[in-house]
């Protein structure tokens, strides 16, 4: 970074205020949309984060959130959920109404007759669904699902395709890495003839409850999954830190998939600053990082049929024109970004929360 955007990232920076330095908080209702009668009990969380709280008796919620950026979550049984971005310049944020519609019914019956439900879903699918659904590296190993039964299992002969949907949030236990995963999935859906999966839906973590001894190995579990993570990888690029921590990028193009190296990912052809003080990652083509801190896992290597002795570990990210990234490495929109290559290995076993950092 030259100095003349250095000097302008510093007064965008004081520019955004003292309250984006410590935080904000959020505050609003939840009601039903047809009644107007609040709803009690209702979720309240930011996704991928330990971030959360329950709607009181009126209906009202109250949190305090850590500087940065956020997909707010708010869900009750039977209605259908909903998600909004917000940050600390969100419009609004202390007198937020939310208005939850319920689910049709009959939609979902429709879905269900059209396909065929598995009665032994889980003996057929199981394992395919924990590798490409939890991932198969070394923490998926000791992560699994508490409410399996919750699942449920369909595949369609002409489509060659299985669907899986859950009866209620997901119950997750990472003994790797010390989380409690309460997962909304909205669908899975893996594709046989591709082999492409696409899943959607909501997590909120909790940590897990143990002595000194077993805090520090989990503190050291998240520490090994986040260096090299997509989350470290953002925040670096944010703090422009990106050669200091390992990174090398290159740039692929689409049409020729030629690569050349980007000496300097802070010139003014991918990088900018919004009036927010959000760092922007332009892009006009797909990006190669390559992590030279930490070799790939073994089992990787096998899989995907790459040589015992390959050094860094290299993802491909494909996205059009830009991303944004807030302060806390939360980035947007998430929907419009293809990731390949070894982050797409590393699965919910080794997903951190947003508001996780590391000593």
């Amino acid at each position: 970074m030259n100095h003349l955007r250095l000097l302008l990232f510093m007064l965008l920076s004081i520019a955004s205020g003292m309250t984006r330095s410590q935080g904000f908080s959020v505050a609003g209702i939840v009601t039903d949309v047809q009644s107007g009668l609040p709803l009690t009990g209702a979720s309240v969380f930011c996704q991928n984060t330990t971030l959360g709280t329950v709607t009181n008796a009126e209906g009202r919620f109250r949190m305090q959130l850590p500087v940065g950026g956020y997909d707010l979550v708010v869900s009750f049984n039977g209605y259908e959920t909903q998600s909004m971005r917000i940050n600390a310049s969100t419009e609004s944020l202390q007198s937020m109404d939310v208005k939850l519609k319920m689910k049709d019914r009959s939609l979902e019956a429709v879905s269900v007759v059209a396909t065929t439900e598995l009665r032994d879903g889980w003996k057929r699918y199981g394992d395919l669904f924990n590798g490409l659904f939890l991932g198969m590296t070394i923490n998926s190993d000791s992560c699994r699902i508490d409410n399996r039964d919750s699942l449920r299992f369909f595949y369609s002969k002409k489509r060659d395709r299985l669907k899986v949907i859950a009866r209620e949030p997901l119950k997750i236990l990472n003994h790797a890495m010390g989380y409690v995963i309460k997962y909304e999935l909205d669908s899975f859906v893996h594709e046989f003839s591709s082999g492409l999966t696409e899943y959607t839906g909501y997590a909120r973590f909790e940590e897990m409850d143990g002595d000194d001894a077993q805090q520090q190995k989990w503190a050291e579990a998240r520490e090994r999954a986040y260096f090299g993570s997509m989350l470290h990888f953002v925040r670096c690029y944010y703090d422009s830190t990106l050669r200091l921590n390992g990174y090398k990028l290159e740039r692929i193009d689409r049409s020729t998939e030629e690569s050349v190296m980007i000496y300097d990912p802070y010139d003014s052809v991918r990088y900018g600053i919004t009036e927010d003080g959000d760092v922007m990652l332009l892009n006009d083509g797909k990006l190669r990082v390559a992590y030279t801190q930490e070799r790939p896992e073994p089992k990787y290597l096998q899989i995907k049929k790459l040589p015992a002795n390959t050094p860094v570990q290299i993802s491909i990210l494909d996205f059009p024109d830009y991303i944004l990234i807030e302060q806390n490495g939360y980035f947007y929109d998430q929907k419009n970004i293809l990731v390949n290559g070894y982050w797409s290995w590393e699965k919910l076993a080794d997903l951190l929360p947003y508001d996780y950092d590391p000593e």
